[in-house]
This record gives structure tokens, C-alpha cells and sequence, in this order.
């Protein structure tokens, strides 16, 4: 593989999953850990991507607030948060996890909802700031740079003492085989307990992000109720995951 498609194969995994491991991309790649290095390196010098220990991340997480060029698949996302949206009540406590499908989540929400939003996201409880009828209840612990969202002992135990309507997940990686999977460990932690402090666990996720596979898992497909993508729910896609009894929308 050429550099230049190499760098391209980074960026694509960026967008998707907003973090990359030098090690899974050597792997995938099939070149040298100390290539994938210097391909990082040059593209953090370009711009492209925030060079880590250990990988990379997208740009997006420069900022607290993402913009609309930050945004991969923006309207794709914007379709999954007008589904996920249509499912919330007067009177629900609902947990969500961070994530840009999350940050749509919360700017469709419509003005009149009545509802008390629970999450450790910094960009999104300043979005869900914005309504006027929607409580927020912070986690809060140690801040995770990468991810902007609060991790760690103290907040998983908040997490734990609550007993949420509905949850949902902005994921990084769902199959049949693997489940829900992700690449930054304290943010799996975070999101294995928001699944156990919740009476409906909603997956959202672009149907790129599907049928594909992360290092870290989150959780078995057996404990999704519920997967939203972009896609009408009758697309050939999601007929595996609605045959393994999961909930399309």
C-alpha cells in the first residue's frame, strides 16, 4: 500500500471511530509499527489528526464544541438523532454516553420535552443546557481529554446508583460476534455501567460502523435492544441483527 493510501486508510478509521492504535494499524495495514509512527507524525504536522501516545485521535477532540466540519457523516447522524429522539418521553431519566451521534442527539431533542438527562459528556450537557424543560444531572469524576467525557471509580459508582428508563450509546464497532466493542478502555468501563443502570439499552451507530470490530468489548449483542442507523429499518443490513432478536430503527 502506497503512503498516500495509507494515510487515507488512517483518516477513514478516524472518522469512523474517532481513535486509532499504531498496533491495530500495523496489523491491518500490514507494514511496520515505526511507518504507522511517522505516517501519524506527518499528518499531525498537515493537521489531520492529534498525534497520542500509542495512536491518534480525531480533531474533533480539540474542541469541546463540535462543529459541523468536524462532523463525519453529519447527516447520516442527524437522521439516527431524529430516531433516537422520537423515543424519549415526558418524565424519562435517560443516560448517554458522549460521541458526535450523541451531540445530534441532543440538538434534535425537541424544545417542549420534559425530561432529566443524565450523562459525564462535557459537550453534551452544554448542548442539553440549551433546553429549557430538560433537567441534567452531571457524573462526575476525572476528565477523559480524549473523549471529554468523565471517567473513573467514582463515576461509574454514580452511574450505578441509577436506575434509567433508557440509555443511549454512541458506539464505536457492533457485530453478531463480537457485540458492541470499542478502542479507549476507561470509556468501556463507562459505558458497561450505564448498560447495567439501564431498563433499555439504544445502540446508535452509522451503518459503516457496522459489522466490524473494536480491541476492547463493551457489551454481548444480546444486551442491545435496540440498534438506530441511517438506514430504513427493512435494509438487508439489519436483518441479521433483527433476526438475532434485536430491535431496528
Amino acid at each position: 500500500m502506497l503512503k498516500k493510501e495509507r494515510q487515507a486508510y488512517i483518516l477513514r478509521k478516524l472518522n469512523l471511530h474517532n481513535k486509532v492504535l499504531s498496533v491495530q494499524l500495523s496489523e491491518e495495514i500490514n507494514v511496520s509499527e515505526d511507518t504507522i509512527r511517522r505516517d501519524l507524525m506527518e499528518m499531525a504536522e498537515e493537521g489531520k489528526l492529534i498525534k497520542v501516545h500509542g495512536g491518534a485521535l480525531s480533531n474533533s477532540f480539540s474542541q469541546v464544541n463540535f462543529i459541523k466540519s468536524d462532523v463525519y457523516s453529519k447527516e447520516n447522524k442527524e437522521t439516527i438523532a431524529k430516531k433516537a429522539a422520537s423515543l424519549i418521553k415526558d418524565g424519562m431519566f435517560v443516560l448517554t454516553s458522549g460521541g458526535t451521534t450523541i451531540m445530534e442527539l441532543a440538538k434534535a431533542l425537541p424544545p417542549n420535552l420534559k425530561a432529566t438527562f443524565i450523562s459525564g459528556s462535557i459537550p453534551a450537557v452544554l448542548e442539553y443546557m440549551n433546553h429549557p424543560n430538560i433537567d441534567i444531572i452531571v457524573i462526575g469524576d476525572k476528565v477523559s481529554k480524549n473523549s471529554k467525557i468523565t471517567v473513573g471509580s467514582q463515576a461509574i459508582n454514580q452511574i450505578k446508583r441509577i436506575k434509567a428508563d433508557i440509555s443511549f450509546l454512541g458506539i464505536n464497532a457492533i457485530d453478531l460476534e463480537h457485540g458492541v466493542t470499542d478502542n479507549d478502555w476507561d470509556v468501556v468501563m463507562i459505558k458497561k455501567a450505564i448498560i447495567e443502570s439501564s431498563q433499555k439499552v439504544i445502540c446508535l451507530a452509522i451503518s459503516e460502523k457496522m459489522n466490524s470490530f473494536q480491541p476492547l468489548h463493551v457489551c454481548d449483542i444480546n444486551q442491545v435492544d435496540m440498534l438506530i442507523t441511517e438506514l430504513d429499518k427493512e435494509d438487508p443490513l439489519l436483518a441479521q441483527y433483527t433476526k438475532a432478536g434485536i430491535e431496528v430503527l
